[in-house]
């Protein structure tokens, strides 16, 4: 069982489906060897993961998750995505996965999927052996001007005639990267932010960011003791190179890369340094 590198937006889809508290989680594993675990963020979903996933399954158990509202998951109903939510997840999962032991999993968090990593490894008591960090949404303020618009005026634009939000979207995506997404991975993408069902799911996870969420992990990430590597895009224009070289100064004995021209998603516009980079943390040749 596997996912290609390659798949399309409608080949990706993760196999398994894993009834939380929060709602029902859409899940996968590749490969076989020592667990980790890759948790994505805002705006995207598992797809995120189809060229690194693939890698490091080559000698690595590599376990895949849509957080709640994103991709194939769902929660359960009246529920906001939020990290709080996520981290909460995350735990749940370890527990399902049998991941709560020896061998503790090396755990990878990129956007908000950073915060909800710290999140569940300092307030929920997971245990790991690694961590990596992609332009995490982790010290506050993390929340983007254009999310606390939304926020501000989030009636307003849950009304906005749907041609002008996607517009207004797929702009905003065209920013999170220095290199132009190809049409079908930018499509992969926005598939599950079209017509009004998207619109609503998009305003949704808007809802949800709070930068509450990881303010008091910000104040407690000097208790990380387990090897950490920050992993930045240099050319970030969501949240700057300088918040994460701030983390990596706020973990002790952490490590920072800076991956040249790429923005915040970085493993589209750098797969192959990001994949290294990675590899190095989890001291494994690349």
């Amino acid at each position: 069982m596997g996912l290609s590198p390659n798949a399309s937006r409608d080949e990706w889809a993760l196999s398994g489906r894993i009834e939380l508290e929060g709602g029902a989680a859409a899940v996968d594993v590749l490969g076989d060897g020592p667990p980790v675990v890759l948790t994505h963020g805002t705006p995207t979903w598992s797809y995120l993961w189809r060229e690194i996933g693939n890698h490091l399954a080559r000698d690595h158990t590599v376990y895949l998750w849509d957080l709640l509202g994103y991709g194939h998951s769902r929660p359960r109903a009246h529920t906001l995505p939020s990290v709080a939510l996520h981290a909460e997840c995350l735990a749940e999962l370890l527990g399902h996965w049998g991941l709560t032991g020896d061998p503790a999993p090396a755990l990878i968090g990129r956007d908000i999927g950073g915060g909800t990593v710290l999140r569940a490894l300092l307030r929920h008591g997971v245990h790991a052996r690694a961590l990596v960090l992609m332009d995490a949404a982790v010290l506050p303020p993390w929340v983007t001007p254009l999310a606390a618009h939304m926020q501000q005026h989030i009636d307003a634009y849950r009304s906005m005639p749907n041609a002008t939000f996607t517009h207004l979207i797929t702009a905003h995506l065209n920013t999170a990267t220095e290199t132009p997404l190809a049409p079908a991975i930018a499509d992969a993408y926005l598939q599950h932010y079209l017509g009004p069902p998207g619109q609503q799911c998009w305003l949704d996870h808007v809802a949800g960011f709070h930068d509450e969420d990881t303010r008091d992990i910000a104040h407690r990430l000097h208790q990380i003791d387990i090897p950490t590597t920050v992993i930045w895009g240099e050319r970030d224009h969501w949240l700057p190179p300088d918040t994460g070289r701030r983390l990596h100064h706020a973990i002790p004995g952490s490590t920072f890369v800076a991956i040249p021209g790429a923005g915040h998603l970085v493993t589209e516009d750098a797969a192959g340094p990001t994949l290294h980079a990675i590899r190095h943390a989890l001291n494994l040749r690349s």
